[in-house]
């Protein structure tokens, strides 16, 4: 693997793929996705990595379940999250309260992360390492809506990498989402995140005739 200034040469070794479901019991119900979600032009992968360095106040907690254990708590409230699209008629996208969970992926890293030097810059040369493409998990309809992998590095520091379903949201809802998970990691005695989410994308629907 090759960056602008040098090469870098690491192993990463990788858990077996598992489902976080939310912490909770979540409806059982479809929910519609509005006519600007399942447009033509939205229906494709978005990806996303985050770097942390070493935090000498989480000494002794490991990342991994540190963010597992947030995430499903996050999946309580933003349940859509953990089911999975399918189609209506007219192709209209709709979220199945499948409650399958989302994918989460745990690695180690045989590197510290300052020697990734300029490789953690946009158009990161190592991302197929921080983020394993799951088979069977980059499509549309029928697969997980959220993928992520936590890759712990020999410094302690370690990497969120993440694939998201464009279809399902959009930055500002997945920042949301990620702000809710960091609200549940830091505080013990929170019990719901912030800012509630609300589905409400009926309303961006085309009325019938338009």
């Amino acid at each position: 693997m090759s960056t602008s200034s040098s090469s870098i040469w690491f192993t990463v070794t990788r858990q077996e793929p598992r489902l976080v479901v939310p912490a909770e019991p979540t409806p059982r119900e479809l929910k519609q996705l509005s006519d600007i979600d399942d447009q033509e032009g939205l229906r494709f992968q978005v990806l996303v990595i985050m770097f942390y360095e070493s935090n000498p106040f989480m000494e002794g907690e490991d990342p991994m379940s540190v963010i597992r254990e947030g995430l499903a708590i996050a999946l309580s409230f933003y349940y859509p999250f953990a089911w999975r699209l399918v189609e209506g008629p007219n192709r209209k996208l709709l979220v199945d309260c499948t409650s399958e969970g989302v994918l989460f992926v745990e690695a180690d890293a045989e590197v510290e992360l300052n020697q990734l030097g300029d490789a953690i810059l946009p158009g990161c040369p190592v991302l197929e390492e921080l983020l394993h493409d799951v088979p069977g998990s980059n499509g549309i309809l029928g697969c997980p809506l959220l993928l992520l992998q936590v890759t712990r590095f020999r410094c302690g520091g370690f990497a969120i990498a993440l694939r998201l379903n464009h279809s399902m949201s959009d930055g500002a809802g997945l920042v949301q989402f990620l702000s809710a998970i960091a609200e549940f990691i830091q505080g013990k005695e929170v019990t719901a995140p912030s800012v509630s989410p609300v589905w409400q994308r009926e309303r961006l629907s085309a009325r019938h005739p338009p």
